[in-house]
């Protein structure tokens, strides 16, 4: 459940591995120190690359080692109505009807791309129960359009249909449903294909390698980063779309390279990526931001602080972050990533006024982001756990349910 402790859920799951506290260490090369102190409660999380190595270690992918998000506990109980219109919206039924072209000439294609932007802004706002609600209806009236389009407008339906599945793979990972992504996400890349933007399919290759990570496919990950980042550097990087795309598939190669343990190499990457933001100031724009890869020196300097403080460099990230202007096209998910990982940072060097400060500061930016968030209940639990409890941090353990 997503109230167990990341030790209880180690602990049960090394059992189930067979796996002694020594062997675990053994097969995931991490202190067998770690091991216990997690699994006796007296560490209350682990950091990225120690999850991973703890799941590579089980044989598990890292979404069982982490937990359902708050957000999805799992109960045992069916889906809940939401969730499965999402599902359906995505996986048709086998043998269902084509759909029918009543109302067809309804359809706005405009429009249509309104509705996605939308529903990508609600995304990012957090407002996942919102988007739960319009996707199926989007998902099922961009399928209508392409089915029933002809020439470019057939190809324009194409494109929408590819971003509305695009948001359904991101939508079904953040609630914990990663194989649900990974089909809704394969998908889209089969739109894509049928599209006229030859950028789409690297943005959504994008959106796969995120998944991968999840599932602690590392390798797979940056291996389809760096490839789709190659594929749109050759052609497509003297347009403000293609260099955010660009930009995007380099910093998720970085990531995965971080999370692989090779620091050094994805601070060179995130070097390369940062330098190249300032090509965006001397070209247009894009038409609609939120439909293409987020990409910005604020963007790559957020990433840069999360993999910091990923690897125990929390000096390195306070530096980043006090550094960092944040543009006014990054995404609000975007600035919550970051005042997660500034909190974390404050809480590793023993600031916790400063770590409550910052998720106070959260809470007031997305307030309802942080029960989507382990991280954040990671943090409010060490913070409740340790010898100072600032000011306001009752009032944040009880929201998260991690007070006494």
């Amino acid at each position: 459940m997503a109230s167990d402790h990341l030790g209880d859920r180690l602990a049960r799951l090394r059992r189930m591995a067979g796996l002694t506290q020594e062997g675990l260490a053994e097969a995931s090369s991490v202190s067998v120190d770690v091991v216990r102190k997690l699994e006796q409660h007296r560490k209350q999380s682990a950091r990225l690359p120690t999850l991973h190595a703890l799941a590579k270690g089980l044989s598990m992918e890292l979404t069982a080692l982490l937990g359902d998000p708050p957000a999805v506990p799992s109960t045992g109980d069916a889906d809940p109505p939401e969730l499965v219109a999402v599902r359906r919206a995505i996986m048709p039924p086998l043998f269902s009807l084509a759909p029918e072209p009543d109302g067809a000439d309804r359809l706005s294609l405009p429009m249509l791309r309104a509705e996605i932007a939308e529903a990508w802004s609600l995304y990012h706002a957090a407002d996942f129960g919102r988007v739960m609600a319009v996707l199926p209806g989007i998902l099922a009236d961009a399928r209508l359009a392409a089915a029933v389009g002809q020439g470019r407008s057939r190809l324009a339906a194409q494109h929408a249909l590819g971003k509305a599945l695009q948001l359904g793979g991101h939508l079904s990972i953040r609630l914990g449903k990663t194989d649900l992504g990974l089909s809704s996400l394969e998908r889209a890349v089969t739109a894509a294909d049928s599209s006229e933007d030859p950028l789409l399919s690297g943005m959504i290759y994008n959106s796969v390698a995120w998944a991968y990570q999840r599932q602690n496919r590392l390798t797979d990950a940056q291996a389809l980063a760096v490839r789709a980042a190659d594929a749109v550097e050759r052609e497509h990087v003297t347009s403000a779309e293609g260099l955010r795309v660009w930009g995007g598939l380099v910093m998720s190669a970085a990531t995965s390279a971080a999370r692989s343990g090779d620091y050094d190499g994805a601070a060179d990457m995130m070097l390369v990526a940062e330098a190249a933001t300032a090509r965006l100031a001397r070209l247009p724009a894009p038409a609609d931001g939120r439909m293409v890869s987020v990409f910005s020196r604020s963007s790559v300097r957020i990433e840069r602080v999360r993999l910091a403080v990923q690897h125990a460099r929390p000096e390195e990230a306070l530096t980043l972050a006090r550094g960092t202007r944040l543009s006014m096209d990054t995404p609000v998910s975007w600035r919550t990533w970051l005042l997660l990982d500034v909190a974390r940072a404050y809480a590793d060097v023993g600031d916790a006024a400063g770590a409550v400060s910052t998720l106070e500061k959260l809470q007031r930016v997305a307030p309802g982001w942080m029960r989507h968030h382990t991280l954040a209940v990671s943090i409010v639990a060490d913070l409740w756990a340790g010898p100072v409890r600032p000011a306001g941090l009752r009032k944040l353990a009880e929201a998260l349910g991690v007070a006494d």
